[in-house]
């Protein structure tokens, strides 16, 4: 607590428990996020800095939890709230909406994680029709008094009263073009007096209640707005989107006001102290003369770049960017900044750690390394592998015929192609019948977030990189184009007029590139990133060629290899996918699924040996396999040469390889009508109907298949060793790894186990090659989990199928569920996201750990990993660090986001937080 008196704060007579609701700016720091929130705990680090933080108070997430779970505040909140009230009084030698020289406050919301624009504010608290004349002969400016007191009631009209807002822009238009002006700064006193009254009706009329005059009553309905909005669709909407976990609560900061809205001597704007686009260093940002902040982030009136200011307002300027160079060496990271000039007097309004694009991202990681803020292990918590995957997208194609029509501000990269709409509802409604669409808007809003998740990418004809399009954006990984002025958008009539006079109605196809700002007519072609260039080997790190993006992520790459334990498998079932993933850092193939080697020319023979109705003709089909089998895994073996291939054994019902039954059904039909019936395809009617199943996720596949149709694991088992043998003997080191699907108990293991023992024994005796094949099981089903102790006695390894163990554990048949009620479950918050895509720690993970202790416990070197679609997901990949499996796998174009996330895991610090 300050010595300074001014500052003191009376405790209040009652408390809750002993708990502190309410925090001076002075009293926190930027550690205290939990609490303060992110907006709060900055604002108390930049005063504890020193830096010019306009004076104010937190009121905690403790608070706001309360008022969540009751319906009501903590009893002793007023009391607290009004004690800091006091004290702020005292220090700025006036008082909350006082007649003659009104102490004025914002009331904003803040989060530990920032949510932009998703939550609410008011401005300008304190104002009414008695202080808004006190506002004016103090600041010796009526026109900044009455615009300062209609922003108030459009704002605590919206925000608090819920009235749409709408209105209030239309009333704001009419004005304008009454006076037959553009922008609102051109409006004078007397219209905006005018104004105010229009407002105050649309509030009376709306709400069903007066604008309220007595500032203190303003003041506590929009801590409580503010409170709501926490649980405000937008806002859960936003916190699904960024796995946010909806039970922090948001901190509410009541803030003296600062006014950039005193004419042309004052303003207010956003900087960055890097470009969050590129991540270049240099002076970013937006400023907007006689404005309030929330006009920049609006998008409302166009800024002009911050570099501009050095020319408007030299010194502030310079006092900006010695400002901007300490809060980033303070927190060591790209920060982005909220600040307003008061007639000449610079105020810092919000520092945080900024969004930033993937590329930026990665560059910025790699800077910060090279200037000694942030070691190699820092490094790796300032990216993650959703970032990386973004990086791997395709770009458009330079060198092909394109009709640009426009180009506005490069806000968020990438390369979105799409059909035009207008709206949010038209977006999210064109994108689940499977368009793909591009939300044009002139500027969006927080109500426009649904929209923003379903488009491709957002393109805006008005605001600047650090408008609400652009931050949102960016933090999505969105591509966004910003400020293209010269398109003329109307939302009205679903259409947008581009230079020439050519009209692009909604449902026309157009491509926005984020990188570059160009907006083009048609779908223009793409080709594949450098990024990807480089993993595959077409474009090396150090080389003339390579651009700085690559070298970041060479550096990232090679940051994690080294530091994480997890190795990083493919799945991969043919010599090809298993190069390309080589190429990509795969160490070894997790996953072969042998059923794919039983499709297209050799269906066939798969049709022979389910129609066998003899040993004799079951072991011919055997036999003719054989050898294609045998070739696959050399061609395996020799792409993945020193590194181990996981072979699974035939796992999906036999059915899966028969004609589809109405198909045939007909064409059996057909041909019985021109009497001349096939006895082929009758006979595969036949057994289709005899291996129809009601539930073949559940029924005769995996290794029921071994155990029921003799042969059948045998003859793969040889295929297998023979191919092995046949290596080695080309001096290859071959490292196969036999895998048995589906398996319950450890007695069925035992059985295709004892006989796979002696298929491998007869192929080294054949041909004299020693073998060393490990053999082990899928782990996936809940049973196998829980007796894996005892299934770890005839296993050497276990592989987590966590596609197949998700579905067994939830009783859902992945197929048909994402595509009928998945929706509506991460609608309602029942899933943060879908458990196929993320690891459901608390049920299959909880399994998966189980699992792996009782087999270790057994078998102490069994080898551990993980071949579902889980083995790439970053989110996952951190979960099977932490319970100690020895790899992961999953396609080939995730390896590198699985790599990076491995490395990421094991240098994970307690409470590192870089979102």
């Amino acid at each position: 607590m300050s010595e300074n008196k001014d500052l003191q704060v009376a405790e209040p007579a009652t408390s809750v428990e002993g708990v502190k609701f309410v925090y001076d700016f002075t009293e926190g720091n930027k550690d205290l996020k939990d609490l303060l929130g992110g907006k709060g705990a900055n604002l108390a680090e930049m005063t504890n800095l020193g830096l010019p933080v306009p004076p104010g108070f937190t009121i905690t997430t403790e608070a706001c939890k309360v008022y969540l779970d009751s319906g009501e505040e903590p009893a002793a909140l007023r009391d607290e709230v009004s004690a800091h009230l006091d004290a702020l009084e005292r220090r700025m030698g006036k008082k909350l909406g006082q007649a003659d020289d009104p102490l004025l406050v914002s009331v904003r919301s803040g989060a530990k994680f920032s949510m932009p624009g998703m939550m609410d504010t008011v401005l300008n608290i304190g104002l009414s029709d008695k202080s808004v004349q006190g506002l004016a002969v103090q600041s010796g400016d009526d026109r900044f008094a009455w615009d300062s007191y209609r922003r108030l009631i459009q704002m605590f009209g919206k925000t608090v009263l819920g009235v749409d807002g709408e209105l209030f822009e239309d009333a704001l238009e009419a004005a304008k073009t009454a006076k037959k002006v553009t922008v609102d700064t051109e409006l004078e006193a007397a219209d905006l007096k005018k104004l105010v009254t229009r407002f105050k009706r649309i509030v009376k009329t709306e709400a069903g209640r007066d604008f309220p005059q007595d500032p203190r009553e303003q003041m506590d309905l929009a801590v409580k707005a503010v409170f709501d909005s926490w649980n405000g669709d937008r806002a859960k909407l936003y916190r699904r989107q960024e796995r946010i976990p909806h039970d922090l609560g948001t901190a509410v900061n009541i803030c003296s006001m600062v006014f950039g809205n005193l004419g042309p001597d004052s303003g207010t704007g956003v900087a960055f102290t890097r470009d969050p686009a590129s991540g270049h260093q240099g002076v970013y940002g937006d400023y907007l003369q006689n404005a309030q902040g929330e006009d920049v982030v609006a998008g409302i009136r166009n800024t002009v770049p911050l570099a501009e200011l050095e020319k408007i307002d030299k010194k502030s300027y310079d006092q900006l960017l010695q400002i901007m160079e300490t809060l980033e060496n303070h927190y060591k990271d790209l920060c982005d900044i909220e600040f307003t000039i008061e007639r000449g007097q610079l105020w810092m309004l919000q520092t945080r750690v900024g969004k930033r694009t993937a590329g930026a991202a990665f560059r910025i990681a790699t800077q910060l390394v090279d200037q000694g803020l942030i070691d190699e292990t820092e490094a790796l918590q300032r990216v993650t592998g959703a970032q990386l995957a973004q990086l791997m997208f395709p770009r458009f194609d330079e060198d092909a015929k394109v009709e640009k029509v426009g180009r506005g501000i490069a806000a968020s990269p990438g390369a979105a192609v799409g059909k035009a709409v207008f709206d949010s509802y038209t977006a999210v409604k064109w994108s689940r019948s499977g368009e793909k669409v591009i939300l044009v808007r002139r500027e969006t809003n927080p109500d426009d977030l649904d929209g923003m998740i379903a488009a491709e990418g957002i393109l805006t004809s008005r605001g600047g990189k650090t408008s609400h399009a652009a931050v949102v954006a960016r933090g999505m990984g969105k591509t966004c184009v910003c400020g293209a002025e010269e398109l003329e958008v109307d939302t009205k009539r679903r259409r947008m007029t581009v230079p020439g006079g050519h009209v692009v109605e909604e449902g026309d196809v157009i491509s926005i590139d984020g990188s570059s700002g160009k907006v083009y007519l048609g779908e223009v072609p793409v080709v594949p990133s450098p990024v990807v260039e480089y993993f595959e080997g077409r474009m090396h790190a150090g080389a003339d060629d390579a651009d700085e993006l690559v070298e970041a992520v060479h550096r990232i790459m090679a940051f994690a290899d080294r530091k994480r334990r997890l190795r990083v498998r493919a799945n991969a079932d043919n010599a090809e996918d298993a190069l390309r993933a080589r190429r990509f850092g795969a160490q070894g193939i997790g996953l072969c699924r042998t059923e794919h080697m039983f499709l297209g020319d050799r269906r066939e023979q798969v049709e022979r040996l389910i129609l066998a109705d003899t040993e004799t003709e079951r072991e011919e089909s055997l036999k003719q396999l054989l050898p294609l089998q045998k070739k696959d895994f050399v061609e395996l073996f020799e792409a993945m040469d020193g590194l181990p291939v996981t072979i699974r054994l035939l796992d999906p019902p036999l059915h899966e390889f028969l004609p589809d039954i109405t198909e045939l059904s007909v064409r059996v039909a057909l041909a019985e009508a021109r009497k001349d019936s096939n006895e082929n395809d009758l006979r595969l009617l036949q057994a289709v109907h005899r291996l129809h199943e009601q539930n073949p996720m559940l029924g005769l596949r995996g290794v029921r298949l071994g155990l029921v149709i003799p042969g059948l694991f045998t003859m793969q088992v040889r295929a297998i060793a023979e191919a092995a043998a046949e290596r080695k003997n080309a001096k290859g080191d071959p490292r196969a790894e036999i895998m048995i699907p589906l398996v319950g108990t450890v007695q069925e293991l035992e059985i295709v186990r004892d006989e796979a023992d002696e298929v491998i024994a007869e192929v080294e005796a054949a041909t004299g090659v020693a073998l060393k094949l490990s053999i082990g099981t899928m782990i996936e089903l809940p049973r196998a989990a829980l007796t894996a102790a005892q299934i770890a006695e005839a296993a050497e390894f276990f592989s987590f199928g966590t596609n197949d163990l998700t579905q067994t554990v939830w009783g859902f048949s992945r197929d048909d569920v994402e595509a009928s009620f998945f929706t509506a479950y991460l609608e309602k918050g029942i899933f943060g996201v879908s458990p196929f895509e993320t690891i459901d720690k608390d049920g299959v993970g909880s399994l998966v750990a189980a699992a792996a202790k009782a087999g270790r416990e057994t078998r102490p070197d069994l080898k551990l990993g993980v071949c579902g679609e889980h083995g790439g997901d970053p989110e996952s990949v951190h979960f099977f660090h932490e319970v100690g499996l020895d790899y992961v796998s999953c396609s080939p174009f995730r390896i590198p986001v699985a790599r990076l996330e491995a490395g990421r895991a094991a240098t994970q610090s307690q409470g590192s937080d870089h979102r």
